[in-house]
């Protein structure tokens, strides 16, 4: 093995451990679509989060204060994720939830740049919608840290 071979290696695992890409590919998702379908139906806002594992700027999406009842819904796929009553406001600047909906989401491990995190996925077409985290309130304890972008408000 070359000098090369050794520093594109590690570039790469650099790359993973940056992003946390590449724990979804032996997944299997209800709704699959390929890479220009998803482009087409998205806003590329939308793609960055859902499919690329983007961020969107803190404080930037208006579903960081919606304060209605209703359902947040998948932007990619339309399942209902979040019900307005597990909504709250937990200054991060983020719209956050104490609890999905049943069979709404499914997580795993992201390592980045700052460790170990749990990434938040549409469980039914593997969007990336944020990360939860152990400091949320009662009753579950849990803060699902919501990318606004990645879902849609409907109004009950």
């Amino acid at each position: 093995m070359n000098r090369r071979r050794i520093l594109g290696a590690g570039a790469g695992t650099m790359a993973l451990m940056l992003t946390g890409r590449g724990a979804t590919a032996a997944e299997r998702f209800e709704i699959t679509k390929t890479e220009e379908e998803w482009r087409a139906i998205l806003s590329p806002a939308q793609y960055r989060v859902l499919r690329e594992e983007g961020t969107e700027r803190a404080f930037t999406s208006p579903l960081n204060d919606e304060k209605r009842a209703g359902t947040f819904h998948c932007a990619g796929c339309d399942l209902p994720l979040f019900a307005s009553a597990a909504k709250y406001d937990s200054g991060t600047g983020w719209p956050s939830f104490w609890e999905p909906l049943p069979d709404a989401v499914a997580t795993r491990a992201d390592w980045g740049i700052l460790g170990r995190r749990t990434e938040v996925h549409c469980r039914r077409c593997g969007g990336h919608l944020g990360h939860v985290f152990d400091d949320g309130p009662k009753p579950t304890g849990k803060r699902y840290c919501m990318n606004g972008v990645a879902m849609v408000f409907k109004a009950a």
